[in-house]
């Protein structure tokens, strides 16, 4: 799909990601397919549920992206393509992750 990762980017930005986990019921996700899901809401701003299906269930991705920002996946990220002079397409939206991660753009309800 347009915007989805080239094997050029994917040879560089794979390495940097957690490794893949399953549980005992179900087997692991495909980091490569759940990342170009996370930067297609990044990308052209829709909520996680609007994602395109063919990044899988967007709760787990959304899951997963949660859990990237929390472990510092993306601040890691982002200063590895700093230090490699990568950062061109990817600086705005590695940057906004923390912001468009918040629970109301996963489409949940909010209480008071």
């Amino acid at each position: 799909m347009r915007g989805d990762l080239t094997d050029e980017e994917w040879a560089i930005i794979g390495n940097l990601l957690p490794p893949e986990r399953g549980r005992w019921f179900r087997p692991a996700q495909d980091n490569r397919l759940f990342l170009n899901g996370m930067l297609y809401v990044l990308r052209v701003g829709c909520p996680w549920r609007d994602m395109h299906e063919r990044y899988g269930k967007w709760n787990s991705v959304y899951v997963r992206f949660r859990r990237w920002v929390e472990q510092g996946v993306w601040d890691a990220l982002l200063e590895t393509l700093v230090e490699l002079g990568l950062t061109d397409d990817w600086q705005h939206m590695i940057d906004s992750t923390v912001v468009r991660g918040h629970s109301q753009t996963a489409g949940a309800t909010m209480t008071h």
